[in-house]
This record gives structure tokens, C-alpha cells and sequence, in this order.
């Protein structure tokens, strides 16, 4: 599943050096404060200092990817945004970076990779460099969660990754420190926060430590705040949890619904009534908008926005899945308790209601429907054309697909054209050279490799003549 989840395209250009305060200025600052002690400070700006001197000798690409990951420290000084909290995960991603472009190979877009000694996944953005991949180190931790003798790896990463959390929005936070799409660093994604909950929240169970239900619930603070600082964005619903603190008119459906996976997971093991609560909200949003993210045929990947592609629309489904899965075990566990007067789902009180998961496992099983049918192609009735003269055909088409629009007159193909098109009225321009049918054929391949299509002659008169003194 991970290998099919992206954050998006990362920008490509790096940050301009900003204005303000500079990061030298600014640990000193802290140190001054009594925020930073020197022995910390001192290693902050050597590790500073030293990318410095490094990028002066790198060219090309590798200059680019290191210059961008220190723009993106400084505007983070310049802003005002150094906080001790926040420094940690800052300058190890100069370290890395600068170890990196100094004598490591050139990766590709998208690689992922972990260092000696750690466990935290990194993956590298063209353009802004190696980052720190939350939501695939979240991922991994629930990995290990699931393989009872890592344990020891288990509270490794979770420690690791504790140890890295900002304070934000009255709570923890693992944010995200590159500039992505329209955001700049540092921005938080309620996917990744979520997906976190989950793993600390397991890993308190399977460990018998407390500390990392803490640490959940300390990471409820984005939930309860609305953006940049947190992700909460009310609706007359209820409550929807964004996927990018930077961009709070976006609604990514899998995203929203793997947060209240993890708030669920939280509220759930915990038996925490913030966490019940914040999970209720959401979940009363999802079931208004999820229905506005089925076309009958696919899901749609945002509103606004197109359709997913493969890997997202098999990760929308596989959530979704997984949130039947929870609220299904929720109802079996509140009809069981009422027979025996014992507590609900998740230490609910008593009499609580749990939602109808019916919603959530016809939708998975839709979008599983989805992969293996056909899509349906509809071609208006042509008109009847003129040689000569330009004119289109038009159709419909249910589904994202590459389709293909051929046009055959006596056996000879005369027009080919291929495209990627989404759902939605289409239309392809012809203008025939002669007279004659022409049979117009438009096949389409959807993204699962489903092909269905659909064809039609289309009669073509002679040109109009032209009038003497034409």
C-alpha cells in the first residue's frame, strides 16, 4: 500500500534566500533565551556551517538539492519559526542532506531509504532533497506492530520518531519541512498524523508502555485546530481533517479517512473521550462528502479535482476497508455488551451509538467493482459531415481511461489519435478528404487494463461545389 501513497509533486525550484532573521542570528537568540544550551547551539550552527562550505564545492544537481534544503532553513529563521522542538528534525535534515550530496550517488525521484543507526524512512523530492517521510515511517512502525517479534524495533522507531515531534497546535506534530506544491515548510498532513496515532497507539498496547499513548494524545492537537497550525476545518456535517495544513479548500478523500482511522484507533485503545469525540466529528463529514468522491464507475482523488489515479484509487478503497472493518467490530461489540450489560466498543459509555458501517463496506467493495469492469463509451449520433469541411464527433466516456479514436474509410485507417481523458463529453475532430462512410471507432483502456468501446458510421457528402466567381 505504501509504495502506491505519494504527498503530491514536490516544488522543483528552490526557495529564494529569504530576508530576516538568519539562522545564526536566530540560535543565538535561543541561546541567549536560555531556550538552547550552548553545547546544542554550537552543534547547530557547525552543522550548519559545515553544509555551507560543502554546497560551495558541489555543481549542477547536486548543488541544487542541498542549496534547496538550506533556502528552506533559512526562510524557516527568517519567518520566526525556530523553535527547539522544531530544530532537531531541521538540522538532521541538513546532515543528512549535506552527507549525502557530498559523496553519495545521484538518486531517482522518489527513492526511499534509512541511515545507519536509524530507522526513520526518507525519501528523496527532485528539487528539495532528502526529507523525512512521515507517513512511510508510520507506516513502517505499523509494519512492525503487526510482526510480534520486532517489538524491539517497534519501540526503536516510535522512540526515534518521538524524539522528533514540534511542538504545534497545543500538541505534538511530525511535520513535514519542504516546500510541496503551494506550501512552505513547515506544514502538517492529517494522512501522516493519522497514520501516526495508529502506530503509537498500538505500540502503547503491545508494549505496556503508557508514555506513547501520551504521545497520541498529544498528537490530537492538529485535529482540534484549524490551519496553517492544525488541519480542522468544520463543516455543517461536522469536522473535516485536512490532508495539508497549506491548503484548507483541498479535500482528499484518503487522507480524511485515514485520520479517522487513527483517531478511531486512538479513541478506541486509549478509551479517550477527546479522541471519541474528534472521531464522531469526522466521521459525520465523511459520511455527508464521501458519497460527492463515487462517479459510479471510479473515485474521484479530490474535490476540487479529477479522478485518482490507480495507486490512489486502491488506497481510497483499501481505507475505506479498513474503516468498515473497525466500525463493523464496533457494532458487534455494542450488540454483545448490550446481551451482557458490559462496557461498549472502545469503553464508549453506555447506550452510545455507533455508526452504520454499511457506508463504508459498499463503497470499498464498489471501488474493488471498479477495478475489473469495463468502461462504457457512448458515441452521439453523428451528424452528417461534408468532405472538406471541418467537424466533430462527440462522446462519453464513464471512467478515466486511455482511449483511442480511430476513423476507417474502406478499410484504410485515416485518422488515429490516442489520449488519457477523464470521465465527462469528449469530442474529436474530423474533417474527411472525400465522400463515403467513415466508421469512427473509440476504444478505451481504463487504468485497471479494462477495455470496452464503442463505434458508429458516420456518412460524409460530397464537397458543396463551388459557384462560378467563387
Amino acid at each position: 500500500m505504501l509504495a502506491a501513497l505519494a504527498l503530491g509533486v514536490a516544488a522543483t525550484a528552490p526557495a529564494a534566500q529569504a530576508e530576516g532573521p538568519t539562522v545564526r542570528g536566530e540560535l543565538q537568540r535561543l541561546q541567549d533565551a536560555g531556550e538552547l544550551v550552548p553545547e546544542t547551539a554550537t552543534g547547530y550552527r557547525d552543522a550548519y556551517d559545515t553544509a555551507q562550505k560543502t554546497l560551495k564545492k558541489l555543481t549542477g544537481f547536486r548543488h541544487a538539492q542541498l542549496r534547496a534544503v538550506l533556502a528552506n532553513l533559512d526562510a524557516t529563521a527568517a519567518g520566526g519559526l525556530f523553535t527547539p522542538s522544531r530544530l532537531r528534525a531541521e538540522f538532521l535534515t541538513v546532515q543528512r542532506n549535506r552527507a549525502w550530496w557530498a559523496a553519495r550517488p545521484l538518486p531517482r525521484a522518489g527513492q526511499r531509504t534509512t541511515f545507519p543507526g536509524s530507522q526513520l524512512v526518507w525519501q528523496f523530492y527532485p528539487g528539495q532533497g532528502w526529507q523525512i517521510q512521515w507517513l512511510a515511517t508510520f507506516g513502517k512502525a505499523n509494519a512492525l506492530w503487526s510482526i510480534r517479534t520486532r517489538d524491539d524495533d517497534l519501540r526503536g522507531l516510535l522512540d526515534e520518531a518521538l524524539g522528533l515531534a514540534t511542538q504545534r497546535a497545543g500538541g505534538l506534530a511530525f511535520e513535514y519541512l519542504f516546500r510541496f506544491d503551494h506550501g512552505r515548510p513547515p506544514w502538517v498532513s492529517g494522512l501522516a498524523q493519522g497514520t501516526g496515532l495508529s502506530a503509537f497507539s498500538r505500540g502503547a498496547v503491545r508494549l505496556g508502555e503508557a508514555r506513547f499513548f501520551d504521545a497520541a494524545r498529544g498528537g490530537l492537537g492538529i485535529f482540534r485546530t484549524p490551519p496553517p497550525a492544525g488541519v480542522l476545518r468544520r463543516t455543517p456535517a461536522g469536522a473535516h481533517y485536512l490532508q495539508y495544513s497549506f491548503a484548507p479548500r483541498l479535500r482528499v478523500a484518503n487522507g480524511f479517512t485515514q485520520a479517522l482511522n487513527g483517531l478511531h484507533d486512538f479513541a478506541a485503545l486509549a478509551n479517550d473521550d477527546e479522541g471519541r469525540a474528534l472521531f464522531g466529528a469526522g466521521e459525520a463529514a465523511l459520511r455527508a462528502e464521501l458519497p460527492g468522491f463515487d462517479t459510479g464507475a471510479w473515485s474521484l482523488y479530490s474535490k476540487p479535482g479529477a479522478e485518482s489515479d490507480l495507486g490512489y484509487h486502491k488506497v481510497l478503497r483499501d481505507f475505506l476497508g479498513g474503516l468498515c472493518e473497525r466500525l463493523t467490530s464496533d457494532r458487534q461489540r455494542a450488540d454483545a455488551s448490550q446481551q451482557t450489560g458490559g462496557t461498549p466498543a472502545g469503553g464508549a459509555p453506555a447506550g452510545a451509538t455507533v455508526p452504520d458501517p454499511a457506508l463504508y463496506c459498499d463503497t470499498a467493495r464498489r471501488f474493488t467493482a471498479d477495478l475489473t469492469t469495463r468502461p462504457t463509451v457512448a458515441i452521439d449520433e453523428p451528424p452528417t459531415l461534408r468532405a472538406k469541411k471541418s467537424a466533430s464527433v462527440r462522446f462519453t466516456l464513464d471512467k478515466v481511461s486511455f482511449v483511442t479514436v480511430t476513423a476507417v474509410r474502406r478499410g484504410r485507417v485515416v485518422l488515429s489519435r490516442t489520449a488519457r481523458l477523464g470521465r465527462g463529453e469528449h469530442k474529436v475532430g474530423l474533417r474527411p478528404a472525400e465522400a463515403g462512410p467513415l466508421v469512427v471507432s473509440v476504444r478505451a483502456v481504463d487504468l485497471a487494463g479494462n477495455a470496452g468501446g464503442a463505434r458508429a458510421t458516420v456518412h460524409v457528402r460530397a464537397a458543396a461545389k463551388k459557384h462560378r466567381g467563387d
